[in-house]
């Protein structure tokens, strides 16, 4: 059973893990796109991003000391930041889940395409749908290809990332493989299952740690998610897309 997550805008550095840290599968094409990131000013890097000017020359240093090194990288499973991991709460995993985890858990990402746990990566702000002015990076989907999903083991395929991010995956597998779940919290005012997209973030997180807490490994144990409130809806799933409804979000001291 694989299970994908997606990269976030937000990462830390969490400490040199000196050489023994693996080299992600696809690290010489991010390679190639870092040596052209390098060339942008702030000023192009604002345009490109939408991002403000002080954090424009705060990207602009992130890229002119990304580098691909040993010994200067660190573990990506402790690396991102934001809503999605917040809800995987990967320091809390032992050390037989996290190596667990190396075994089914690909993150994708823009400049790396992706990498596993125990992959080692520098910071970096790199999202897939950018448009970069070089005609070879200026669309991301088209340059990483078939590359991601051609790293992928065989076997199905828990999708808890974002659109964005899925289109690297998913016009290269059989759709048949991909499972899709969604998650819905009940609204006060209508009384109706409706997406909330933090909670749905959140919950992502959380199904992607608890499949490797509870080491799924059949289809039909999804159905048993039950972290955060959530419960499985079958009236509102499919095959591919079990639906999971929360009366009460669990998960608000995981927001920010």
């Amino acid at each position: 059973m694989i299970i994908l997550l997606h990269s976030s805008k937000t990462m830390r550095a969490v400490g040199k893990e000196g050489n023994s840290l693996r080299r992600p599968a696809l690290l010489g094409r991010a390679e190639k796109i870092d040596q052209y990131l390098k060339t942008l000013s702030p000023a192009q890097l604002k345009k490109i991003m939408h991002i403000s000017a002080p954090l424009a020359e705060k990207t602009h240093h992130l890229i002119s000391q990304w580098s691909a090194k040993p010994g200067e990288q660190s573990l990506a499973l402790d690396s991102f930041v934001g809503d999605i991991y917040r809800g995987f709460r990967a320091s809390e995993l032992s050390s037989a889940d996290r190596d667990y985890a190396d075994k089914h858990l690909y993150i994708l990402s823009g400049l790396y395409g992706c990498v596993r746990p125990y992959d080692g990566i520098r910071p970096y702000r790199l999202e897939m749908a950018y448009k970069l002015p070089a005609e070879q990076f200026n669309n991301l989907y088209r340059y990483w290809g078939e590359s991601i999903a051609d790293n992928l083991p065989a076997g199905p395929i828990v999708n808890v990332s974002s659109v964005e991010y899925s289109k690297t995956i998913t016009p290269f597998v059989e759709p048949s493989r991909v499972i899709a779940p969604e998650f819905l919290t009940i609204d006060p005012k209508t009384g109706q299952p409706t997406f909330f997209a933090v909670h749905a973030k959140v919950a992502r997180g959380a199904f992607a740690r608890w499949m490797i807490q509870k080491r799924i490994e059949t289809v039909g144990d999804l159905q048993k998610f039950d972290d955060l409130n959530y419960r499985f809806e079958p009236r509102l799933s499919t095959a591919n897309k079990p639906t999971f409804v929360c009366k009460t979000f669990g998960g608000l001291g995981l927001t920010v």
